[in-house]
C-alpha cells in the first residue's frame, strides 16, 4: 500500500509562561496512513491528537520528529495545496457568508475560473448549509459554523482531509450526514485522517485507528486486528443450578445476574468457559446459551487510554 502520511517520532515540548516549566505534549508519536483509507486518531482530552494535527498542518513546529504528506515533508505548500484541513474550532469571519467565505478558500487553494460558484454551491449543497448560503456567519450556530468550514475543506477536491472533531457540535442527524460524507470521499479515492471522541464513528467508519495516550501511542492497527478474537468473552445463562455450583462460579470471580428463573454471567476466554461448563453439567445445570460477546473500540479505549 502507498503511505500518504508518514510521521516518525514527532514531539513537541511547550513552556509554561513566567515558570518556564516543560510540558511534553507530544511524545515521539509514529503512524502510517496509508491510500484510499479511512484513519481514525483518538484519545481522551489531553491526549495530544489536536497539538499533533497542528504540527503537521504547519500551525506550531515540533520539537523534534519529523512527518511526510505524499512523500514530501510536511508541512509544505507542495503538501498542503493537495490537502483539506477542517480544524477542531474552524474560524470565519463573522461579516462574512458561508457562499464568500468557501470562495475565498477556493481561491486560496488555485480555483478559480468560471465554474467556481457552481463548485461553491455544490459543496455547500453536499454539506447541508446550502439553505444560508448567503446569511452572515456570525449569526450562525455551532454546528452550522462546523458545515461550512467542512465544505471550505472540500471544495479544492483535496486528495487528503484532515479533519480535527469533524462531528463537534452536530445533532444526530448531522452526524449521519458527515458520516456518509467521509465514506463518499473514500469512494471518490481520497483518503481521510479524523480526530473524534465518538467512538461509534470511529468503529463504524474506520479502516485503522492509533490511540494516544498522555502524548504516546498505545494501541495502533486495523479495526479488524484490534476487535478480532483476542481475549473473547461469553455470556453464559444457566438454570437449576445447585448452591455448590453459584459459590464455585462467585469464588471465581464470576459475577451472576438473575434472569427469572435463570442466571447469566460473562466468562473471558476459551479456557474458562470450558472449565464453567464442565462444573455446570457435571452438577445437573441446564445450560440455556453461550453467547460470544466482541470486544468493541470503546472496551480497548477504556483499558488502554484511561
Amino acid at each position: 500500500m502507498t503511505s500518504i502520511l508518514k510521521v516518525e517520532g514527532l514531539a513537541k515540548t511547550f513552556k509554561k509562561p513566567f515558570t518556564g516549566k516543560k510540558v511534553e505534549a507530544v511524545r515521539g508519536v509514529s503512524f502510517e496512513v496509508n491510500e484510499r483509507e479511512i484513519f481514525g486518531f483518538i484519545g481522551p482530552n489531553g491526549a495530544g491528537k489536536t497539538t499533533t494535527i497542528k504540527m503537521l498542518t504547519g500551525l506550531i513546529a515540533p520539537t523534534r520528529g519529523k512527518a511526510s504528506i505524499f512523500g514530501i515533508p510536511a508541512p509544505s505548500p507542495d503538501a498542503m495545496g493537495r490537502v483539506g484541513f477542517l480544524p477542531e474550532n474552524p474560524y470565519v469571519y463573522a461579516y462574512l457568508t458561508p457562499r464568500e467565505f468557501v470562495t475565498l478558500c477556493a481561491r486560496l487553494n488555485g480555483v478559480g475560473g468560471a465554474g467556481l460558484d457552481a463548485r461553491v454551491v455544490k459543496v455547500l449543497e453536499r454539506t447541508g448549509v446550502a439553505y444560508a448560503m448567503d446569511r452572515a456567519v456570525g449569526t450562525m450556530s455551532k454546528g452550522m459554523l462546523q458545515r461550512v468550514g467542512l465544505a471550505a475543506a472540500l471544495v479544492h477536491e483535496p486528495e487528503l482531509l484532515i479533519l480535527d472533531e469533524p462531528m463537534s457540535g452536530l445533532d444526530p442527524v448531522g452526524r449521519k450526514e458527515v458520516r456518509d460524507l467521509i465514506v463518499e470521499e473514500r469512494k471518490a479515492g481520497r483518503t481521510v485522517f479524523f480526530s473524534t471522541h465518538i467512538l461509534s464513528d470511529v468503529e463504524v467508519l474506520c479502516d485503522r485507528v492509533c490511540i494516544l495516550k498522555k502524548g504516546e501511542v498505545v494501541v495502533s492497527g486495523s479495526l479488524r486486528d484490534l476487535l478480532g478474537d483476542q481475549g473473547a468473552r461469553f455470556e453464559v445463562t444457566l438454570s437449576e443450578m445447585s448452591e455448590s455450583l453459584r459459590g464455585q462460579l462467585e469464588a471465581a470471580g464470576l459475577v451472576l445476574r438473575e434472569i427469572g428463573k435463570a442466571v447469566g454471567f460473562d466468562v473471558e476466554g476459551n479456557e474458562k468457559l470450558n472449565d464453567v461448563l464442565t462444573r455446570a453439567i457435571a452438577s445437573g445445570a441446564q445450560v440455556h446459551g453461550v453467547i460470544p460477546k466482541r470486544e468493541t473500540l470503546e472496551d480497548i479505549f477504556v483499558r488502554r487510554a484511561i
